[in-house]
């Protein structure tokens, strides 16, 4: 299998999967423990679409700002098939939650299973944003009875991770969006998978063509810092409670934070792993436990 790949510095690697547009190309990343860089990698089927896929992965790194050299790689095709599985992995995230590749066996344990295939959509768990999401899900969520009185929106579904563990948990009515199509369908993918019902659906924040967010209870948002600040009036309204931001690198949090401490959001608390800084925000005058 041919492709074509670039290595960067981590910082970067969820921008450009926010802002790479390259069609029917799949851009995945992989990182060495023992190496700095992240290596992105387009495979390629088609060995004469390379062009193409250059083309789309330099537009990428341009609008995130990041000069990269792309060069061009071989690898056996059962290596291909396989190789992105051997990056994940059983993971337990915070009280009750544990994400379970489906190729692998749900544990035992009680813990809430999120069965997904990693190699469908981005959000599996392990990148920092993802999983400083999921533990304020774990952590707001109400156990029993009273979390199907409680309402869930996730901006930027990715791969549905966020959803699903809102579902699992007990959320009575979940819904997601991205601006993605693939991204919607390998939500509604992973949400079949999982045996929840969730509505996802394809929208971009600040299309020309406003739709009716309505509002949630809960609502996180994992997009990069700068869209949070523009998108704030279209964002913040649709928190009736309490608002996750997320996909913030750390010296731009201060900023994100100010857009919706203008707009009625007082911070509960932060989150920062590694480079990224996740914040649990409360609209004012709700209480923070649910009734």
């Amino acid at each position: 299998m041919t492709y074509i790949c670039c290595s960067l510095p981590e910082r970067y690697v969820n921008p450009l999967f926010e802002v790479f547009d390259g069609g029917d190309f799949v851009l995945s990343s992989h990182r060495d423990v023992e190496e700095p860089l992240t290596c992105m990698r387009i495979f390629l089927p088609d060995p004469s679409a390379e062009g193409a896929a250059r083309a789309a992965l330099k537009s990428a790194l341009d609008l995130v700002g990041v000069e990269a050299e792309i060069e061009r790689g071989e690898l056996p095709d059962e290596d291909w098939r396989l190789s992105y599985r051997r990056h994940f992995t059983i993971e337990e995230i915070g009280r009750r939650l544990v994400t379970v590749p489906a190729w692998e066996k749900v544990p035992g344990g009680g813990r809430i299973p999120i069965v997904l295939d990693p190699g469908l959509a981005f959000g599996t768990g392990k990148h920092e944003t993802t999983k400083a999401c999921l533990e304020y899900i774990d952590e707001l969520v109400p156990e029993g009875a009273s979390a199907a009185g409680v309402s869930f929106l996730d901006m930027g579904c990715g791969s549905g991770i966020l959803s699903i563990a809102a579902a699992k948990l007990g959320c009575g009515a979940v819904r997601g969006f991205d601006v993605d199509q693939e991204a919607v369908d390998a939500s509604k993918e992973n949400a079949a998978a999982n045996g929840v019902e969730i509505e996802f659906f394809r929208y971009g924040l600040g299309a020309r063509k406003r739709r009716d967010l309505g509002t949630a209870d809960i609502v996180v948002a994992n997009i990069l810092g700068p869209l949070l600040v523009r998108f704030a009036d279209e964002i913040a309204p649709c928190a009736v409670r309490y608002l996750v931001i997320s996909g913030i690198l750390t010296e731009l949090y201060p900023e994100v934070l100010a857009a919706y401490t203008t707009r009625g959001f007082g911070e509960v608390s932060r989150k920062t792993i590694g480079e990224w800084t996740t914040g649990l925000l409360k609209a004012a005058g709700r209480e923070a436990a649910w009734t």
